[in-house]
């Protein structure tokens, strides 16, 4: 898998995957799966195994993005997981710190966060810093506009080639979408 990440600010397009995004996979994939997410919200939780699977399973004709829609009114640490995930990004860690999120959702305090930066190899007294400053606020703003422009609502939001694919009745769809989509 080519990781790629960049902790840039700068105004993320809603209908086209840019080099800023946190892509993983073959950039020249046939397909690009688009996820905004929220580390704490449930579905997000149920639906990264599925997304790993078809990375996996389809190898260099599917690249998958993940973009920050953290919905704060409901879950109050997301946000600041997002802005964990970026910090992380901005030392090349992105991956590690996005897998380590989903399945530590109870626990998103700071000092949790911490704890994953260390866990994870970075450098805690830059992330510390970052964290305390705020620094990656802005980027993960930016990812959750560019969904509301996209008509995102809730999350997990499914994007396949810049088309919605609305899993509210079970994420089967999702994976049939990718599979039809393969075969044309």
């Amino acid at each position: 898998m080519i990781e790629k990440t960049r902790a840039m600010a700068m105004t993320i397009p809603d209908d086209a995957v840019t080099g800023f995004d946190h892509a993983w996979g073959d950039t020249q994939a046939k397909l690009t799966l688009l996820e905004y997410g929220d580390y704490e919200c449930p579905t997000c939780i149920q639906a990264q195994p599925l997304t790993q699977h078809l990375v996996d399973s389809h190898g260099d004709q599917l690249r998958f993005v993940f973009r920050h829609f953290p919905l704060f009114e409901v879950h109050p640490h997301a946000e600041l997981a997002a802005e964990a995930a970026e910090a992380a990004a901005a030392q090349g860690r992105f991956w590690p710190m996005h897998q380590l999120l989903f399945t530590q959702t109870h626990h998103l305090a700071l000092p949790a966060l911490t704890g994953y930066a260390q866990s994870i190899g970075l450098d805690v007294i830059r992330f510390s810093a970052e964290m305390a400053d705020r620094v990656y606020t802005q980027r993960v703003q930016e990812h959750r506009r560019a969904g509301q422009h996209s008509g995102v609502r809730a999350t997990p939001a499914f994007f396949l080639d810049g088309r919605p694919v609305d899993v509210s009745f079970g994420f089967e769809k999702l994976e049939a979408a990718v599979r039809a989509a393969l075969k044309s």
